[in-house]
């Protein structure tokens, strides 16, 4: 999915998952499901590295711009 640089997307994070995934729901937010727990950061690392896979961009251009702390987060992919 290349195109979402320069953009913000609003994401609803699920810690603790089966497995990794990152999927755009309906009302055009995205939804990441994460292995890691919400703990010492480990969540908020794993969701720059899926958003940046997902998206094509390096892990460096991938930001958590609110939400750091909360279940729902937007993350700024720079451009």
């Amino acid at each position: 999915m290349s195109g979402a640089r320069g953009q913000t997307l609003l994401v609803k994070v699920k810690p603790n998952a089966r497995q990794s995934s990152l999927q755009r729901l309906a009302d055009g937010s995205w939804l990441a499901q994460l292995k890691s727990p919400p703990v010492d950061g480990k969540a908020n690392a794993e969701l720059i590295a899926l958003v940046a896979r997902e998206f094509g961009c390096a892990k460096a251009s991938v930001e958590i711009a609110t939400g750091a702390g909360a279940r729902t987060k937007r993350v700024r992919i720079a451009g």
